[in-house]
C-alpha cells in the first residue's frame, strides 16, 4: 500500500515505534519491547526476532546509538539512545504515518453509501 508522495508508510513502522520508545530516555531491548507493549495495552507485542534486527537497522542508519551497561537487575545489557537524525526521522515520518492512520480510520468508520446512484 503506497500513499501519495509518502512511500510505503507501513514499512518501517517498527522502527518508528522503537524511536518513539527512545524519544525521552535510553532503554535496553527488553525495556523498549515492554514500553511498546505497555503503551498499547498489550495489543502490540514485539518479539526478539523482530526487535533486534530492527535495532541493528536503526543503528546502521545512524538513528540510534548503543552502549553496554547494567540493567535494573544488575545484568549486562545493551542500551539504546536516539540520535539527532533519529529524532528528525521520527518527527517527519511519524507525522506522515499519523496522517495515513487517520485517513484509514476515516474510511473504516464511515458509513458506506452509494456514489452517483450506483447501487450494490
Amino acid at each position: 500500500m503506497v500513499a501519495r508522495d509518502n512511500g510505503d508508510l507501513l514499512q518501517g513502522t517498527l522502527g518508528l515505534l522503537i524511536l518513539k520508545a527512545l524519544a525521552r530516555e535510553e532503554r535496553h531491548g527488553y525495556g523498549i519491547a515492554r514500553w511498546i507493549e505497555d503503551t498499547t495495552a498489550a495489543v502490540l507485542k514485539i518479539e526478539e526476532g523482530s526487535l533486534y534486527p530492527a535495532l541493528r537497522r536503526l543503528e546502521d542508519r545512524g538513528f540510534i546509538e548503543s552502549r553496554w551497561g547494567l540493567s535494573e537487575n544488575n545484568r549486562r545489557a545493551r542500551f539504546y539512545a536516539i540520535k539527532r537524525a533519529g529524532s528528525k526521522h521520527l518527527q517527519v515520518h511519524g507525522s506522515s504515518w499519523t496522517r495515513f492512520a487517520r485517513a484509514v480510520l476515516l474510511v473504516l468508520e464511515a458509513e458506506p453509501a452509494a456514489i452517483g446512484g450506483v447501487g450494490r
